[in-house]
């Protein structure tokens, strides 16, 4: 799901952190960066879109093994990463041309100079992302003093400070560990720290511990994280029909998960490597945008629920923990002409 790290840590760390949440996360049925049910010898021309574990992008699946790209005449090759931080690298590095990643992350890629744009908004998390403590915690207050990890700069760690804010508390008054999603969760479990932010499929990891407990979650925060399809600046402005037939793909994807849920729900299960039954049990952790919530999303506003203001609110974070020099700029990555025209195309249907 989203092991949402900033640009710095791909960059210093991305090599390792790849292997290592290879080896803890459930969904690591492939390798790294691989096709995903596509044929091996590359298409020209085709997307190179990349995703990962979280359960807001396993459509994605949907939309290859139901023939749905094909129907809409665009090549697409689905390129599936185990961990998230290298398709966030791979997208800046220009080696695939979009990628599935939160609105944090691109924040963090922007400041770190990348041209990106977000395109579609794919869900929100209410509540797939958790703050989940050991036996014996039972308020937020009883975090003082204790271990708590997290991936540094990630959405989770700032879910992590926004329930410690609200309940008046600051960074200093806990042992903060900074471990990949994968590690923090398997610390965690092993009893090396007290508590854990992570997000679905690792939240189903962490509360394997006997007497743990969700302590808050995303579902506290609404608009906090969400998740994007997101291309390089260059490929929009080259290959707009492109854009507009995966953004196209993708809301008639929804609809055919809503018509064969049976289906849907087994090829996304697959794709997680978790049991059919633990996926639906992330169902009402997200919250997958219809096209007018989409249309909604990109206006401006005062709450995050607006993307322009996520996006500064998320510059602000990133800022002031020391990942970012600068604010970034966050007034041109947002592009909303692909979901607007997929709306008036459906309401002539």
């Amino acid at each position: 799901m989203q092991i949402r790290s900033p640009l710095s840590y791909v960059v210093l760390f991305g090599i390792v952190l790849s292997f290592a949440i290879g080896c803890s996360n459930p969904a690591s049925q492939m390798k790294t960066g691989t096709d995903t049910g596509a044929s091996p010898t590359a298409v020209a021309g085709a997307v190179r879109l990349g995703f990962s574990a979280w359960p807001g992008w396993f459509p994605w699946q949907v939309a290859q093994e139901a023939g749905i790209f094909q129907k809409n005449n665009v090549p697409v090759e689905l390129k599936w990463f185990d961990g998230y931080l290298e398709s966030i690298s791979t997208l800046t590095a220009g080696q695939i041309d979009a990628n599935s990643q939160t609105l944090g992350d691109t924040v963090s890629s922007v400041a770190g100079g990348a041209d990106q744009v977000v395109v579609l908004v794919n869900d929100n998390s209410t509540g797939n992302d958790k703050i989940i403590v050991r036996d014996g915690i039972k308020s937020v207050a009883d975090l003082k003093g204790k271990k708590v990890a997290a991936e540094e700069g990630t959405v989770d760690h700032f879910l992590l400070l926004q329930g410690m804010k609200k309940a008046g508390l600051s960074p200093k008054d806990i042992q903060f560990v900074p471990l990949e999603t994968g590690k923090a969760a398997a610390a965690f479990v092993s009893g090396k720290v007290d508590a854990v932010a992570v997000f679905a499929p690792f939240t189903t990891q962490a509360l394997k511990l006997k007497g743990s407990r969700e302590l808050f979650s995303s579902k506290d925060f609404p608009g906090s994280i969400s998740d994007h399809l997101v291309f390089t600046r260059k490929f929009v402005t080259e290959n707009p029909e492109k854009v507009q037939a995966t953004v196209d793909s993708w809301f008639e994807t929804l609809d055919y998960i809503k018509a064969n849920p049976a289906k849907a729900n087994e090829i996304m299960a697959k794709r997680a490597g978790v049991s059919l039954d633990e996926y639906k049990a992330y169902a009402d952790g997200t919250k997958i945008f219809t096209v007018e919530e989409n249309i909604k999303a990109f206006q401006p506003g005062s709450t995050m629920t607006s993307l322009p203001f996520a996006a500064k609110e998320m510059s602000k974070f990133l800022t002031e923990v020391g990942l970012a020099k600068t604010t970034p700029d966050t007034s041109k990555i947002f592009d909303d002409r692909f979901v607007k025209a997929y709306a008036q195309k459906a309401k002539k249907s």
